[in-house]
C-alpha cells in the first residue's frame, strides 16, 4: 500500500457503523438518497414521457418513450467512463460524488418545472453527468475506508449495497404514489428533495467521518495535461454544441437517430476496450487468454440486463396497460412494481450468499453461475407470456404474473451481479486494471442500447410474440454457455 493509502486509511476512525468505519454512515445515506432519488425518479419517467398532457405527461408516442428511457440507462452507465477519470485525474472521489450530487439534483428540478421536452432533455444530460460522476466513485470511497488486509471490507460493502436497495424499494412507493396520483412534477420534485437530503448528510458528515478518503488523487494531470485536456475539451464541447445546433435547424438530428447513435456507441465502446486490451504490449500471452474467457461473460452478461432492464420500460407500461390493478381490495399504483425488484434482492441475497458458502468447492463455476442467470432471464419472459397465452391480449391480469416474472429475474440477477464485477477485476489484465469497472458497467450500456432498437417491436398485439422470442433466444443461449463452460473455464488460467 502506497504511503499516501495508508495515511488515508488511518484517518479514518475505524468503528462506529455496526462496527465499521463512521465513513460507511456517510455513504451509506448518500447513496441511500441518491438511489432514492434515481428510482424514485425512473419509476414515473416512462408513464410521464407517454402519458397525454392532458394527464400531465409529454405526449410522446410509446415506443419513442421506451426507446428513449432505455437510452436514457445507457448513457448513465456510459459517463460513468468520464467519471471515473476525472476523479482519478483531476479532482479525487470525494469531490466527484459532492459534483455528481448537484447535478443530480438541479436534473430533477428541471423535471419538476412544469415545461416542455426541452426541459425534459436538460434534465437528461444532467442526471446523466451527475449519475456518471456520483455513482462509481462513491463506491470507489467506501473502498479507501479500509485498509487492504481489514476482513470487514465485504461486510462494509453488502452494508453499503444493502443502502441501494433500500433507497431503490422506498423512492416507487413515495415518489410513485405522488407522481401518478397527483402530479409528475411534485414526484419529481421529491426526488429533487431526496438528492438535497443525500448532499446535506455528505456535506454535514465528510469532514468528521470521512478524513482523508477520497481526497487522494490516483494519476493527476501536470499543468501541461491540464491545459491540454481543457482546450481539447472546450474544443469538443463546441464542436458537439454546432452539430446538435446545425441538426435541430435542419431537421436532421431526430430522437430515432440520436437513439440510433447511442445504440452504436453502446456496442462500438466495449468492442474498443477488448481490442486495446487484446493488443496492448502490456498484456501477456495468460493476459491474452483471460481476456478471451472474458468475451461470451460479457455478452451473457449484457442479454440477462437487456431483460432485467426491460422491467423499467416494457413491464412498466406492462403494469400501467395489461394489469389488473385493482387487487385485494387495494388501488396498486403500476409505479410500485419497480419496489419488487430491490426488494426481492434484499430479501434473497443472503439466502444465496449462503447457499454459495454451503456448497463450498461444489459451487457452480462463474460460467455456469452466467448460464444459470440467463435461464432464469429467459423463464422471467416466458412467464409473462403466459397470460395472453391464456386468456388473450385483450383483457386485464393478475398482478401476480408480474410479481413472479420479476421474482425469477432477480434469481438471475444474484446468480451473475455479485460476481460479475469481481470475474472482471480477476480476468482482467494488470496493466487495465483501473477500467475494469468500467468495462463491467458497459454491458449494462450494451444492453439497454440494444433494448432501445429492440423495445419498438412490443405492442399488445405482438406481447406473446416479443416475450417468447427474447425468453427464447436467452434460453438457448443460456444452454450454449453451460456447454461450453468447461472451454471458458481452460481460458481462464486458473481464476475460480
Amino acid at each position: 500500500m502506497s504511503q499516501s493509502k495508508q495515511r488515508i486509511v488511518e484517518s479514518v476512525p475505524q468503528r462506529g457503523f455496526f462496527g465499521h468505519p463512521r465513513g460507511l454512515f456517510t455513504l451509506f445515506f448518500t447513496e441511500f438518497w441518491e438511489r432514492f432519488s434515481y428510482y424514485g425518479m425512473r419509476a414515473i419517467l416512462v408513464f410521464y414521457m407517454y402519458y397525454e398532457v392532458s394527464k400531465g405527461g409529454l405526449g410522446l408516442d410509446e415506443p419513442t418513450a421506451l426507446a428513449i428511457m432505455s437510452i436514457y440507462g445507457s448513457l448513465v452507465y456510459m459517463s460513468g467512463i468520464i467519471g471515473g477519470w476525472l476523479a482519478d485525474r483531476l479532482f479525487g472521489t470525494a469531490k466527484a460524488v459532492f459534483y455528481g450530487g448537484i447535478l443530480i439534483m438541479l436534473g430533477h428540478i428541471a423535471l419538476a418545472v412544469p415545461g416542455s421536452v426541452t426541459m425534459f432533455f436538460v434534465s437528461m444530460v444532467l442526471i446523466v453527468l451527475g449519475t456518471g460522476l456520483l455513482k462509481p466513485n462513491v463506491s470507489s470511497v467506501v473502498g479507501d475506508l479500509y485498509a487492504e488486509g481489514d476482513h470487514r471490507r465485504d461486510a462494509g460493502f453488502s452494508i453499503f449495497y444493502m443502502g441501494i436497495n433500500l433507497g431503490a424499494f422506498l423512492a416507487p412507493l413515495v415518489v410513485g404514489t405522488v407522481g401518478m396520483k397527483y402530479n409528475f412534477h411534485l414526484g419529481f420534485g421529491i426526488a429533487a428533495i431526496g438528492m438535497f437530503f443525500g448532499l446535506l448528510v455528505f456535506i454535514g458528515t465528510k469532514k468528521k467521518n470521512l478524513g482523508l478518503a477520497g481526497t487522494h488523487i490516483p494519476n493527476p494531470l501536470s499543468a501541461d495535461e491540464k491545459k491540454k485536456v481543457f482546450t481539447w475539451g472546450a474544443i469538443g464541447v463546441a464542436i458537439i454544441a454546432l452539430l446538435i445546433f446545425i441538426g435541430l435547424q435542419t431537421n436532421t438530428l431526430t430522437i430515432d437517430l440520436f437513439v440510433s447513435l447511442v445504440g452504436i456507441f453502446g456496442i462500438v465502446i466495449p468492442t474498443i476496450y477488448f481490442v486495446v486490451m487484446y493488443r496492448s504490449p502490456k498484456t501477456t500471452d495468460v493476459e491474452r487468454s483471460r481476456i478471451i474467457a472474458y468475451i461470451p461473460l460479457f455478452i451473457a452478461s449484457a442479454m440477462f440486463w437487456s431483460i432485467q432492464e426491460q422491467g423499467s420500460t416494457i413491464l412498466a407500461t406492462y403494469a400501467d396497460k395489461r394489469t389488473q390493478l385493482h387487487f385485494a381490495g387495494i388501488d396498486l399504483s403500476p409505479a410500485w412494481f419497480q419496489s419488487l425488484n430491490p426488494l426481492f434482492v434484499i430479501t434473497f441475497a443472503p439466502i444465496f450468499a449462503w447457499l454459495w458458502v454451503k456448497l463450498g468447492d461444489k459451487q457452480p463455476s462463474i460460467p455456469k453461475k452466467f448460464s444459470l442467470a440467463l435461464l432464469f432471464a429467459g423463464l422471467s419472459f416466458v412467464v409473462i407470456l403466459l397470460p395472453a397465452y391464456l386468456g388473450g391480449n385483450d383483457s386485464l391480469v393478475s398482478p401476480l404474473w408480474l410479481v413472479l416474472s420479476y421474482l425469477i429475474v432477480v434469481f438471475g440477477e444474484l446468480c451473475l451481479s455479485p460476481v460479475g464485477l469481481s470475474a472482471t477485476t480477476k480476468l482482467a489484465p494488470a496493466a487495465f486494471s483501473a477500467q475494469t469497472m468500467s468495462l463491467w458497467f458497459l454491458s449494462s450500456a450494451a444492453a439497454q442500447a440494444i433494448n432501445a432498437q429492440i423495445v419498438k417491436f412490443y405492442t399488445p398485439e405482438t406481447e406473446m410474440a416479443y416475450f417468447g422470442t427474447i425468453g427464447g433466444i436467452a434460453i438457448v443461449f443460456s444452454v450454449i454457455l453451460f456447454i461450453i463452460s468447461p472451454k471458458i473455464e481452460s481460458f481462464m488460467k486458473g481464476v475460480k
